[in-house]
């Protein structure tokens, strides 16, 4: 597994564990936002395990695979940063932070399903 790929496999444990943070928080302290940035990044976490096996096993492109996999978690880092930035201290991450994550998770998904119709390995 080449270390790109492995370091998609940290990123999505990262998802997982900051969704089950932030999951509590949202249950302890506030809500909306941040129970929304927690469902957002346990959601992903498998959708990010689940794409690097199927990057492992040749199944998709690696490359786009990849690339599909770093542009889910930028998405994930811009929108759910965003909403829990505003949550914990009522501060946007920066202008429209939110809405471009979303855009960039959107495109990554697109990828993914493009990464299944390009040639996988040889």
């Amino acid at each position: 597994m080449s270390l790109g790929v492995r370091i998609l496999v940290v990123l999505a444990s990262l998802s997982g564990l900051l969704g089950v943070g932030l999951s509590a928080a949202a249950a302890h302290i506030t809500g909306g936002n941040l129970t929304t940035a927690a469902q957002f990044l346990l959601f992903h976490a498998p959708a990010l395990l689940a794409l690097v096996a199927l990057i492992t096993v040749g199944a998709v492109s690696p490359m786009v695979g990849q690339v599909a996999g770093y542009m889910l978690v930028l998405g994930l880092a811009l929108f759910c940063g965003d909403l829990s930035r505003r949550a914990f201290s009522g501060v946007a991450l920066f202008p429209r932070a939110a809405p471009m994550g979303g855009i960039v998770l959107m495109a990554g998904w697109l990828l993914v399903g493009i990464s299944a119709l390009l040639p996988a390995r040889a």
